[in-house]
C-alpha cells in the first residue's frame, strides 16, 4: 500500500464522520394553530424547549459552533417547508427562541441570504424565499433536501446530474497524463479495497468522494472541476443504494478498477463507459436515465 492510501486508511478510522446521516438532522415544529395577530410569524413558542436551545445540540452542527448550528437549522426548516416562502423572519423572535446573540442570528441570516434562502430589504425586513430562487447546488441545501420532504426528488435530481457530468469528466481526464493524479485514483481504489475487506464502510465511503472528486479534477475543465463538490454531496447524502457507490461491493470495486485502468491507458470512451455502468448498476438509477445506447 502507497504512503498515501495507509495515510488516507489511518485518518478515516474515527467513527464520527462528521456528516449527518438520514434522520440525523433536528427538526424544529411550529404551532399547528397560528397565533391571533401574528399568523404569518413562526410559532417559536410550540416547539419543545430543548429543541431550541442551539448550544445543546450537537447533532447536524458539525463543529460549526453557534452560528453553524443556527444556520443548520434555520436553514433545515426553511428547506422542509416548515418555514414557507414569503414568511417573515425576526431576528429578535429568533435570538429569544434559540438562545443566541443578536450577532449570531444576523450572522446566520447573511449565510442564508447567499444561498438564496431568505431576503432581507430594507422596511421589508427578512423573508423566506421561493423554491425557485434557491441556490439548489450549494452542498447544504442538497443535504437539506436529501434528507426532509423533498428527498426523493433530490436524489433523482443528483443522479441525473451525475450522469451528465461525471462521463464527460471521464472521457476528457483519459487525455490528461497525469501520473500523480492518476496514482492517486489508484491509491483511493487500493484503500476501497481495504476497506471493502474490513467492512469498513465509512473509509470506503470517503475513499469513493475522493475518488470522484479527483476524476473531475483530472478532466481539465475548470467549470466540471467547479462541480465536484455537488459530486461529493450527493455521494455523502445519497441515503439509499441508488448508485454502485452507494454499497461497498466487489463489483462497484472493481467498476472503479476499470476506470483507473481505462485513464491510465488514455482511452476515453472506455472511462466513459465505465462510469456509466458504475452509475447504472442499481436499478432505480436505470428507471431515473437511459442505458447507454449500443453503437
Amino acid at each position: 500500500m502507497s504512503t498515501l492510501a495507509h495515510t488516507m486508511m489511518t485518518a478515516a478510522r474515527p467513527a464520527d464522520s462528521g456528516l449527518v446521516g438520514p434522520g440525523g438532522l433536528d427538526r424544529y415544529p411550529y404551532a399547528e394553530t397560528p397565533v391571533p395577530g401574528r399568523a404569518a410569524n413562526p410559532g417559536w413558542e410550540g416547539a419543545d424547549p430543548e429543541l431550541g436551545r442551539v448550544g445543546r445540540r450537537a447533532a447536524g452542527s458539525r463543529g460549526r459552533g453557534l452560528h453553524g448550528q443556527l444556520v443548520q437549522q434555520l436553514g433545515q426548516m426553511i428547506v422542509s417547508g416548515d418555514l414557507g416562502a414569503d414568511r417573515p423572519l425576526v431576528p429578535e423572535e429568533i435570538g429569544q427562541r434559540f438562545e443566541v446573540s443578536r450577532t449570531v442570528v444576523r450572522e446566520s441570516l447573511r449565510v442564508l441570504e447567499a444561498k438564496g434562502l431568505v431576503s432581507a430589504r430594507p422596511n421589508v425586513g427578512t423573508r423566506v424565499r421561493p423554491v425557485s430562487d434557491w441556490n439548489l447546488l450549494d452542498p447544504d441545501i442538497i443535504e437539506w433536501r436529501a434528507f426532509g420532504p423533498q428527498r426523493d426528488d433530490q436524489r433523482r435530481e443528483l443522479s441525473e446530474l451525475r450522469w451528465t457530468i461525471e462521463p464527460l469528466a471521464a472521457r476528457l481526464a483519459a487525455g490528461h497524463g497525469r501520473e500523480d493524479v492518476q496514482q492517486r485514483l489508484s491509491d483511493m481504489v487500493e484503500i476501497m479495497g481495504h476497506a471493502l475487506g474490513q467492512g469498513d464502510t465509512l473509509t470506503f465511503s470517503r475513499a469513493d468522494a475522493e475518488f470522484h472528486t479527483l476524476l473531475i479534477q483530472l478532466a481539465g475543465n475548470r467549470m466540471l472541476e467547479h462541480l465536484s463538490g455537488i459530486v461529493s454531496a450527493a455521494l455523502q447524502v445519497s441515503g439509499g443504494p441508488v448508485t454502485g457507490c452507494d454499497r461497498p461491493s466487489e463489483t462497484s470495486l472493481a467498476q472503479h478498477a476499470r476506470i483507473v485502468d481505462a485513464l491510465a491507458a488514455g482511452d476515453g470512451a472506455a472511462a466513459e463507459g465505465a462510469v456509466r455502468q458504475l452509475l447504472t448498476v442499481h436499478p432505480e438509477v436505470e428507471r431515473v436515465v437511459p442505458a447507454p445506447r449500443e453503437h
